[in-house]
């Protein structure tokens, strides 16, 4: 039996990034630490999958509550909220959102939704990393409680709930010892999670450091917590992973030019081949022997073919998934803005294929249902589906609806 390939973690270190190696069962160990927080300029990175977790400065962390128990709407969910506070990620820089859940009461859950800044020059490897995460991730601790330590020279802190994390920041400290800065920021920090019904009181603090002369500084007493003081833990592997996919744009759009001028470049030799063909079996049809050489050519030739006719047809069967105009999270965003404000609507379920549209939600007054149902049909944002609202039923929370849509039949 052959041994399990090691993976290879980056993870942020206190003057720049460091490389562990190891495997999930037998745990990490450090392989190198270097003094650059570029990532393009790390060197010697051993060979496996590689997986990254980002700063906690590259990121912004938004812990909210919602009305709903079904995971599946949780990202949607987020992308809303975000953009409500004024950040819509880049779609064309890959996947930079995701959630994470915190607690579930009720019909209520608490989720840690993590926004990762588009990379810049110099964020990544030059060899890609087959996953993504965040440093705050890999480092769980127990309880509620506030870990303090330094990325990159400046002091940044987590604060979770029952070992879950539910926020990070990174910030502008960059003192050798926690001070009266560093526990002020945490402290407002604290108090604007509270103004959003998100109460953490850390019942421990834990301040990971290397330094030779460690001490707890400002945070002693600060929030009424002893303060453990030990050197930053082995990261391990986040559960559950995360779905963090950054794309470089300017080096995506670099793959496409290459991938068009090599299909030019397939068809003006296939173009070319084929005329090469016909000119020697022109010539060739004189002399039976080399009739039989030509026929061998074209079996020959025959796998090539059919190979570029498979590519076409899986093309044209990934239409509906990279034309933008059926993208099931761009559908649920425009019908998203239909919703009347202060209406007290919402939407229980949405299913949606390229064929066909089904929406069910409640409104507790049928004011809000009609104003929905105007603005779905006149939404621009919604030309070309055909939509089915009727009356909506009235129910002992209010009105229920059912509505559907499908594209115009030509």
């Amino acid at each position: 039996m052959s041994k399990p390939t090691d993976k290879i973690l980056l993870i942020p270190g206190e003057s720049g990034w460091e490389i562990w190696t190891g495997q999930a069962e037998a745990g990490f160990t450090l392989h190198a630490a270097s003094l650059t927080s570029r990532a393009s300029e790390l060197t010697g990175i051993p060979g496996g999958d590689i997986l990254m977790f980002f700063p906690v400065k590259a990121i912004t962390a938004i812990p909210m509550k919602v009305t709903s128990e079904d995971d599946s709407l949780f990202a949607e969910l987020a992308v809303m909220h975000a953009e409500r506070l004024g950040m819509r990620p880049d779609p064309m820089a890959g996947q930079l959102t995701d959630t994470f859940v915190i607690a579930r009461e009720g019909d209520t859950t608490a989720l840690f939704s993590v926004h990762l800044r588009p990379p810049a020059d110099g964020d990544l490897p030059t060899r890609g990393p087959k996953e993504f995460d965040i440093s705050a991730r890999a480092f769980p601790v127990f309880g509620d409680c506030l870990a303090v330590w330094k990325e990159f020279g400046r002091w940044v802190f987590s604060l979770s709930h029952q070992g879950k994390t539910v926020y990070c920041q990174a910030t502008s400290v960059s003192s050798g010892l926690p001070d009266d800065s560093l526990v002020r920021e945490i402290r407002l920090a604290i108090i604007q999670l509270s103004l959003q019904d998100i109460d953490l009181t850390p019942t421990h603090v834990v301040l990971w450091t290397q330094a030779e002369d460690p001490s707890a500084g400002a945070l002693a007493g600060a929030f009424n917590a002893s303060v453990e003081i030990s050197p930053r833990p082995a990261p391990v592997l986040p559960e559950p992973r995360s779905k963090l996919l950054p794309a470089d744009v300017r080096s995506a759009r670099r793959a496409a030019l290459r991938r068009r001028n090599t299909i030019l470049s397939i068809a003006a030799v296939t173009i070319t081949y084929l005329g090469l063909l016909g000119w020697f079996g022109y010539n060739l049809w004189k002399v039976s022997n080399d009739t039989t050489i030509l026929r061998q050519k074209a079996q020959a030739a025959a796998p090539d073919a059919e190979t570029y006719k498979l590519h076409l047809a899986k093309w044209e069967e990934l239409t509906h998934a990279v034309d933008l105009n059926h993208s099931p999270v761009d559908i649920l965003y425009r019908i998203s803005r239909c919703i009347p404000p202060n209406g007290a609507l919402r939407l229980k379920s949405a299913e949606i294929t390229a064929t066909e549209i089904n929406l069910t939600g409640e409104a507790q007054q049928p004011a809000a249902v009609n104003g929905f149902s105007l603005a779905l049909s006149k939404s621009n944002d919604l030309v070309g589906l055909v939509w089915q609202t009727p009356a909506p039923n009235q129910s002992t929370r209010g009105w229920d609806f059912v509505y559907s849509a499908a594209p115009p039949k030509n």
